[in-house]
């Protein structure tokens, strides 16, 4: 139920709508309003063979142009009993013996699709992953190397090229059990046969420092005022030639700011925890950090004096 003008009625009555037949109808003279119109709300029906099956989706997934078929190939559907049982399941059996030459490959980006799903990443990173790995497959050159290492760096180098870069320790979280010196060597092995086919080095985009900030901040549940702080003392940070790792550089400015915070203090084990850097490794890029602190940290955080009272390394 609901209003609209009813060019009879001359004024604004209640129409009931008609879903069968699409038209929107006035509840008091029943003049038709409208007619024929597409109902937009979602399936409330299963179109499934089988009464297990839920699920109101009645069409397939979109085309892959990755694969060889646009990933529209038809799959013989398990048998529902009675007199069609004997004809579908010796189809099923012909069909399970062919070749798909992408079965491969589809088990890839399925694997690809859960690492992004866990990681929540967009779906452009995804895509850019499945098209860096189909790239290095069709090289025929990967045989008996660790496929999970070889999936994650794909993921990796993705994330590199959309300038929304993970750690490498990220990466590995979701990794299937793949070490990061897996990852790095397999990352160093699709970098170098992507620059043999393109016959130019590969544009792997420049990490910064401020691209972990924000993460790293929401892992140790830090305030907005001390995030924008930090983001704001880690692009000043650029200015200065500290010879860190951007990771390293995020974590220690990460550890000034909470050193100078009024809200309770996460540890330096914390830190290294959220960040995936290890605690001595931010105590050295602290060190690096703490001649330039009245320059690096925002005016408006923290008073002077309490920049030069901060804890020497």
């Amino acid at each position: 139920m609901g209003d609209a003008f009813c060019s009879d009625c001359k004024r604004q009555t209640e129409v009931v709508f008609d879903h069968s037949a699409g038209d929107t109808v006035c509840s008091e003279c029943g003049l038709v309003l409208e007619s024929h119109s597409i109902d937009e709300t979602s399936e409330w029906r299963t179109f499934a063979n089988e009464s297990g099956d839920n699920d109101p989706v009645r069409v397939g997934g979109p085309t892959n142009p990755l694969l060889a078929d646009g990933g529209l190939s038809t799959v013989i559907a398990k048998p529902n009993g009675g007199s069609g049982e004997f004809l579908s399941s010796s189809l099923g059996r012909w069909q399970n013996r062919g070749s798909n030459p992408d079965r491969g490959l589809i088990l890839a980006f399925k694997t690809i699709a859960t690492m992004s799903d866990r990681l929540g990443l967009v779906a452009t990173i995804k895509d850019r992953a499945n098209e860096i790995y189909k790239r290095v497959e069709d090289q025929k050159s990967s045989r008996g190397r660790n496929q999970d290492a070889l999936l994650a760096a794909c993921l990796y180098i993705a994330c590199r090229q959309e300038d929304k870069p993970r750690t490498v320790k990220e990466i590995c979280s979701v990794a299937n059990g793949a070490t990061k010196k897996e990852i790095g060597r397999a990352k160093e092995y699709i970098v170098k046969q992507l620059g043999l086919e393109t016959g130019q080095s590969v544009e792997m985009g420049t990490i910064h420092a401020g691209d972990f900030m924000r993460r790293f901040c929401s892992n140790l549940g830090m305030n907005n005022q001390a995030v924008k702080a930090a983001q704001e003392a880690v692009q000043k940070s650029e200015e200065f030639d500290i010879r860190r790792s951007p990771i390293s550089i995020a974590a220690a400015v990460i550890y000034i700011i909470t050193q100078l915070s009024e809200e309770k203090k996460p540890s330096l084990k914390d830190i290294s925890g959220a960040t995936g850097v290890a605690e001595g490794t931010i105590r050295n890029s602290y060190k690096d950090l703490h001649p330039h602190v009245l320059k690096i940290i925002p005016s408006w955080f923290a008073k002077e004096e309490d920049l030069k009272n901060l804890c020497s390394p």
